[in-house]
């Protein structure tokens, strides 16, 4: 090479080693977990020749190349501006409180799954200009995994174990293990990872115990507990038979307790019918001397009207023929009929009136 053009191609290479360079170029792609810090580097190197005024910006580019680029804070003419960008008020800062020093590193604190971006870092100093591409990738971590259990705890059946994490980004992988002994899973088991599912055929009471599930991705993990008893199979014919002579019993019960109930009622009403008929409806009962009294004084007055012309033909009524009412004699009392000491014997014509 001619030393004209040998010097030419030094000159060149000494202009470039002096020009504005970014030296935080290692790593362009981060993963963080949500709530947690990250720090997005841009350090840069200025040469003598950049002269201009110094400018840092950062800017999150949209996944959507229709939509322009939001700018998130800058530095420029010695001020920081950080009022660009309202979702991530608060939440960002430069690592260095002095950028001019060569750090141009963002931080962004409490991160959020929508933060989630690729992010440019540009670097201005007239006439160099600089700038970078970092990817972020903002992570759920697995949180408020439920275990439960499916299918009846019997032995000889089919059991299932599910695990599920109502949070967390994919790809979710779980894994079930027991917390006693050996904590190796029964031999007939069988896990599917993507789903949380473990499969435990043919259970024996010796699979009784408790499981622990743990969900993970790459930024946590998160688990649950299930507590496993495995049993004899239930005697379903015999509760079905006491089941239904239980019934049957308690029908008998009540039916008797109705008859009990319709039968002191009845009694009770034949007991007030009785009460209140004796007391309205029967009169007290008569004497047969009263009785037998009475008949013979109106006979007394029917023949004290009468004359010895009209007693022909006159027959006298037979004493069987007055009228008496039933009614029981006390003991020891005489049963032949004793004329009262007041009755007085009249004669008129042929007959004799007692």
């Amino acid at each position: 090479m001619e030393p004209p053009l040998l010097a030419l191609v030094l000159l060149c290479c000494a202009g470039l080693t002096r020009s504005l360079s970014i030296t935080s170029a290692d790593q362009s792609m981060f993963e963080k977990a949500q709530g947690e810090k990250v720090t997005l580097p841009c350090t840069f190197v200025l040469s003598d020749e950049d002269e201009g005024p110094l400018d840092i910006e950062w800017v999150l580019i949209p996944a959507d190349n229709q939509k322009k680029e939001q700018i998130i804070i800058m530095y420029a003419v010695d001020r920081i501006y950080n009022h660009y960008y309202a979702a991530m008020t608060g939440r960002m800062q430069f690592t260095n409180p002095d950028p001019r020093s060569g750090d141009g590193s963002l931080d962004i604190l409490n991160l959020k799954s929508a933060d989630t971006g690729t992010y440019q870092c540009k670097v201005k100093k007239a006439p160099g200009v600089q700038s970078q591409k970092l990817q972020l990738t903002v992570l759920v971590k697995p949180a408020r995994t439920k275990c439960s259990i499916e299918g009846s705890q019997e032995i000889g059946n089919d059991i299932i174990l599910k695990c599920a994490s109502q949070e967390g980004s994919p790809l979710l992988s779980y894994a079930w293990r027991r917390v006693a002994g050996t904590q190796e899973l029964p031999a007939t088991s069988m896990l599917n990872k993507n789903t949380g599912e473990l499969l435990l055929k043919n259970a024996s009471q010796d699979y009784s115990g408790t499981y622990t599930c743990v969900a993970s991705n790459r930024v946590g993990t998160d688990e649950c507990f299930v507590e496993l008893n495995v049993t004899p199979p239930i005697n379903t014919a015999g509760i079905i038979a006491g089941a239904i002579v239980g019934t049957l019993l308690g029908l008998f019960l009540l039916a008797f307790l109705v008859f009990c109930c319709c039968k002191k009622r009845r009694e009770k009403k034949y007991e007030k019918e009785v009460h209140h008929d004796i007391r309205e409806d029967v009169p007290p009962p008569k004497s047969r001397s009263s009785t037998a009294r009475s008949y013979i004084g109106s006979n007394r007055s029917s023949l004290g009207s009468m004359s010895p012309s009209n007693m022909e033909g006159y027959t006298k009524t037979p004493y069987s023929q007055v009228p008496s009412e039933d009614f029981e004699r006390t003991t020891g009392q005489n049963p032949n009929f004793a004329p009262s000491k007041y009755d007085i014997a009249h004669k008129i014509g042929d007959i004799t009136v007692v």
